[in-house]
């Protein structure tokens, strides 16, 4: 691989070259997310370098792109309430304000988090939480990695 992998990330997924791959869905790949202040943020991101927009695929795996969200939010919600009792629920958001790529973030929310954001999008978070050097992926977040994937797994299987 030649090049930084996060300027590319769905040609690296395609390519078996993305170090957050977890799992190859139906319609995109489930990636860890680069940060982890809230453990267990994850991504979907579609397997079409070009599709900008939901509203560029076409209906059958426009759906079945939000199936595999369905899919991804619900295996970080199993493994977010079996490891953390403070966990609350997962919020999903495609936005595509940034990235000029389709995906969809899948973010688990806590009791413990700061009572002026614990209510409010992730994005209200202040902007040094993204670039912590204790929040970055690693390797301590294997052990998630690895519960989340094994969900996804599970949820494949009884489909």
């Amino acid at each position: 691989m030649t090049g930084d992998w996060r300027m590319d990330r769905i040609g690296t997924a395609l390519r078996g070259e993305n170090p957050t791959v977890l799992r190859r869905l139906t319609a995109g790949f489930a990636v860890i997310g680069d940060v982890q202040f809230l453990p267990g943020y994850s991504v979907l991101l579609v397997d079409e370098p070009d599709v900008q927009r939901l509203s560029d695929l076409p209906r059958a795996k426009r759906l079945s792109f939000l199936s595999d969200m369905d899919q991804l939010g619900e295996a970080v919600e199993r493994v977010c309430r079996r490891l953390d009792p403070a966990f609350r629920r997962v919020n999903l958001e495609i936005l595509g304000n940034t990235d000029l790529f389709l995906h969809a973030h899948v973010w688990p929310r806590f009791e413990w988090e700061p009572a002026d954001v614990v209510g409010a999008p992730v994005w209200r978070y202040p902007r040094e939480r993204w670039s912590d050097e204790q929040s970055r992926l690693g390797p301590q977040h294997d052990a998630l990695r690895d519960a989340i994937s094994g969900e996804l797994d599970r949820l494949r299987s009884v489909a």
